[in-house]
C-alpha cells in the first residue's frame, strides 16, 4: 500500500509595508466530496492544511488569481520549516 506524501504547507508573506508582518498559512476549504473550493490564510501554523505537492500547487494557482496577489509572495514549504 502506497502512502500519500502529505508533508507540505503553503506560506504567504506580505511584500509591502515597513513593518514585518508575520507569515500566514493556507487552510484549504473542500466540499464534502473533497472538491477544492478555496483557501483561507491563517496565522496559526498548527491549524494549517498539510498537503501533497500537487495540492499545494493548486493553492498557489488559486492565490495567484486574487486581486491582491501582487502584494504577497506565496510559496510551498515543508512541514518542518
Amino acid at each position: 500500500m502506497d502512502s500519500i506524501d502529505q508533508r507540505y504547507l503553503v506560506q504567504q508573506n506580505k511584500t509591502s509595508g515597513g513593518d514585518k508582518a508575520p507569515p500566514v498559512f493556507a487552510k484549504v476549504m473542500r466540499s464534502k466530496e473533497g472538491v477544492f473550493e478555496g483557501v483561507s490564510f491563517i496565522k496559526n501554523k498548527e491549524k494549517a492544511t498539510i498537503m501533497t505537492v500537487a495540492q499545494a500547487q493548486e493553492v498557489i494557482a488559486w492565490a495567484a488569481k486574487k486581486k491582491a496577489a501582487h502584494e504577497y509572495v506565496t510559496k510551498i514549504i515543508c512541514v518542518g520549516q
